[in-house]
């Protein structure tokens, strides 16, 4: 509503106040330009992945340094494993002597005594094919025939 006076529109003698809007607070966005919130935001150079003249960025070819690197470690370990396992220990004495199995004797006990530059397992699978022994357990005073390393080891009780 106005009042017309004789000299035009008259104004209020107080200031009118403006309503209150909202304050919303931006952290984290300070220094950015004010935008459109339809326009995609452009962060430190890069394009908008809808703009129509985003190119995709040429990858680098890194398979062949993987493939490089899969190589080298199999080099290595196949190293190694023939560095560690280069000594090997003395094979399988063909001798043999018939031995009586004492209180607490083992196979790997008995390969250990008996043929001691060997591998003790294989000398356990020797003394179980010998005697066809399926399972491990030994009964004291069983006459074992086993490989032996020295003919003066198997003479010794």
């Amino acid at each position: 509503m106005s009042i017309l006076a004789e000299r035009g529109h008259a104004r209020p003698a107080a200031p009118v106040p403006a309503p209150l809007r909202p304050v919303r607070l931006l952290r984290g966005r300070r220094g950015e330009v004010h935008r459109p919130p339809t326009r995609a935001r452009v962060v430190a150079g890069r394009r908008p992945a809808g703009a129509p003249c985003a190119a995709p960025r040429p990858v680098p070819v890194r398979w062949p340094w993987l493939a490089g690197l899969a190589i080298g470690c199999c080099l290595v370990v196949t190293g190694l494993g023939l560095f560690s396992g280069g000594s090997a220990s003395a094979p399988v004495p063909e001798r043999t002597a018939t031995v009586s199995v004492g209180q607490g004797d083992t196979l790997t006990s008995l390969a250990a005594r008996f043929a001691p530059g060997s591998e003790p397992g294989a000398v356990v699978a020797r003394i179980r094919e010998l005697n066809r022994l399926d399972e491990a357990v030994l009964v004291p005073g069983l006459p074992l025939t086993v490989p032996v390393a020295d003919p003066a080891v198997a003479a010794a009780p």
